[in-house]
């Protein structure tokens, strides 16, 4: 499958793109790159390299995580993305939207051409995968009527209960680095799912899943939309988002559609 992968300039989250990345590659799908300029666009500085000083453990991105980021900085397809403008989505199967938190996103997030992306991927039933802060530039897509593709969804994203620790945890010497915008993302996505949607939290203290235990990753899964909270789902969400694009595949060629169910995988209710 020829899949669509939309970066902002700059300030993504490295696991959120580069864990499914590298799922998508070994699965055999075709990947593409599109970022507002068509610039190769690197992640959040913080998350790479800078680190949080004695929080480096609790916020810095895993080296295992940080190797398959290199590994795909280096991709030639990554090395020269399209421009938001120059997407025709028509041409792609699917689409794949990280997260992240730095000012940088809004990029991303605030882009009517991002949207509009968006917006035909949602209109034709077609895959679509967002984590974090990338279910916050869905909840922003409006279709015809006006209100968003997420509008009678079920989703996850980022908790309100993690992004305002997380900022009060590194608010005196970070400020709103955290906060990228006024209300968090959980209200946001909430507001935009409307009364017949639903938010889901996931549990409550979100523990980060690995390659090799996927048991702690959490996501929710509404007909060919899947949705994941943060980078510590995103092992699972890589592994969810390969068997969506399998059972997609199969239900087109066998000409039935996708049934719309909820999935959370990976918790135990």
């Amino acid at each position: 499958m020829k899949v669509l992968i939309l970066l902002p300039k700059c300030d993504y989250d490295p696991t959120e793109t580069a864990v499914p990345w590298i799922e998508m590659v070994k699965a055999g799908h075709d990947l593409y790159f599109a970022t507002p300029e068509g610039e190769p666009a690197y992640a959040d500085p913080r998350l790479v390299d800078g680190g949080f000083s004695l929080l480096s453990p609790i916020f810095m991105t895993r080296k295992i995580d940080i190797k398959k980021y290199q590994t795909m900085v280096a991709n030639e397809q990554f090395l020269h993305p399209l421009s938001y403008a120059d997407v025709l989505a028509a041409a792609y199967d699917a689409l794949f939207i990280p997260g992240g938190h730095a000012p940088g996103m809004k990029t991303m997030i605030d882009s009517v051409t991002a949207q509009s992306i968006c917006r035909h991927f949602f209109q034709n039933d077609k895959p679509v995968a967002a984590v974090c802060h990338g279910v916050l530039l869905l909840a922003r897509s409006k279709n015809r009527t006006g209100l968003s593709v997420l509008d009678g969804r079920l989703s996850t994203a980022l908790p309100a209960s993690v992004e305002l620790s997380a900022w009060a945890a590194t608010a005196l010497w970070l400020g709103r680095y955290y906060r990228t915008y006024p209300i968090t993302v959980e209200r946001e996505v909430s507001e935009a799912l409307g009364q017949e949607g639903r938010f889901y939290k996931g549990p409550l203290l979100p523990i980060r899943d690995k390659e090799e235990s996927l048991r702690f990753g959490f996501t929710v899964r509404d007909d060919n939309y899947l949705s994941a909270r943060w980078p510590g789902d995103c092992n699972k969400f890589s592994k969810d988002w390969i068997k969506l694009l399998a059972e997609y595949t199969q239900r087109k060629q066998d000409g039935r559609g996708m049934a719309k169910s909820l999935q959370k995988i990976g918790w135990v209710y």
